[in-house]
């Protein structure tokens, strides 16, 4: 087997690895989504607005639940659900603005609201932010 074979062997195996540790990291440790009832609060915050909404679901995810109550509209990206609305107010894309999910008090959530895992007592807020 010549050198440059070998070398290509070499990085297409280092590439495999590569993705198969990415894979059992992503794996390991992922949010399992907990069943039954669950109780969650979401602040919702926009313009002059700042109010709560308690939900209790059976709902597996964050996206489900809001939807549930009625509290969202949005559209389906390869990211999973972009919300495009909340609470009757659309985010205004030609003024750059969007809606950031976060979770207790300020960490922004880095996975979409269709695959944010939520349990029993968490709280979320919903603002309306401005700017990318």
């Amino acid at each position: 087997m010549s050198k440059q074979k070998k070398r290509t062997l070499a990085l297409i195996l280092a590439a495999i690895v590569l993705v198969a540790a990415f894979l059992a990291v992503y794996f390991i440790t992922r949010e399992d989504p907990v069943a039954g009832g669950k109780s969650i609060t979401v602040e919702i915050i926009y313009d002059d607005v700042d109010r709560t909404v308690t939900i209790d679901t059976d709902e597996e995810y964050l996206g489900g639940a809001l939807q549930q109550e009625g509290l969202i509209e949005g559209q389906e990206s390869e990211y999973g659900l972009y919300i495009t609305s909340v609470d009757g107010r659309a985010a205004d894309e030609s003024a750059q603005e969007w809606w950031c999910i976060t979770r207790d008090g300020g960490e922004q959530v880095n996975t979409g609201a269709d695959s944010t895992v939520i349990e029993d007592g968490d709280k979320f807020e919903l603002t309306l932010k401005e700017g990318w």
